[in-house]
């Protein structure tokens, strides 16, 4: 059975080497140097998270992150490459489950970042999986919001979040994950419906 979180993460780790520290992600800031950074600091440093619980600490999370990201950056990329087998989110039991879709997002943050960049023909085991782990982002993210969907991923049967569709949203897999992810712009997913519901949704906040 693939381990798509590893396969997804090598091939980052590959990107991340051949683009150099300097180049632009879909994170708005940060560099690919940033950007490994973050995924180093999720895994080592747990304790960078306390800033989302606790406001007080919320500097800690990017001072741990810079200072990360202060390595040379063939060393940061060694160390996104070789995770941590004692982390809580990186460790091989919860491995597939926590990090398939951040690594597959955080490699589109790159390649989508790129002049000229087209969507990747997805496996169809990977894109099971990203749509499986889509359900609860997706739900979440609608309700919230207040707006009932239909989202229909090539392939997979149409879904409904809500009452009656006010918005359809339908493209590949990967397309869909991106969009909920809040890379909405780099996403060519379509949305349907009632204009200013669908425009409502372009512009918010996800993923978050």
């Amino acid at each position: 059975m693939t381990n798509y979180a590893r396969s997804e993460r090598e091939q980052l780790a590959d990107l991340l080497t051949s683009t150099g520290p300097d180049a632009p992600t879909l994170c708005e800031g940060w560099t690919t140097r940033d950007l490994a950074a973050h995924i180093v600091v999720r895994e080592r440093r747990p304790d960078s998270a306390a800033g989302l619980l606790i406001k007080s600490l919320a500097g800690h999370g990017e001072s741990v992150r810079l200072a990360r990201a202060a390595l040379p950056y063939p060393e940061l990329i060694a160390q996104l490459r070789t995770p941590p087998v004692w982390s809580p989110v990186s460790n091989p039991l919860v491995d597939p489950l926590a990090n398939t879709m951040e690594m597959f997002i955080h490699h589109e943050d790159v390649r989508r970042a790129a002049a000229g960049w087209q969507p990747r023909a997805l496996d169809r085991g990977l894109e099971t999986t990203l749509h499986r782990n889509l359900k609860l982002i997706t739900r979440g993210s609608l309700r919230r919001l207040g707006i009932s969907a239909e989202i229909t991923a090539t392939g997979f049967a149409p879904e409904r979040v809500g009452g009656e569709p006010q918005v359809r949203i339908t493209g590949d897999v990967g397309e869909i994950a991106v969009f909920f992810f809040g890379r909405q712009r780099a996403s060519r997913a379509s949305v349907d419906g009632d204009p200013a519901v669908a425009e409502r949704l372009r512009t918010a906040r996800l993923g978050v």
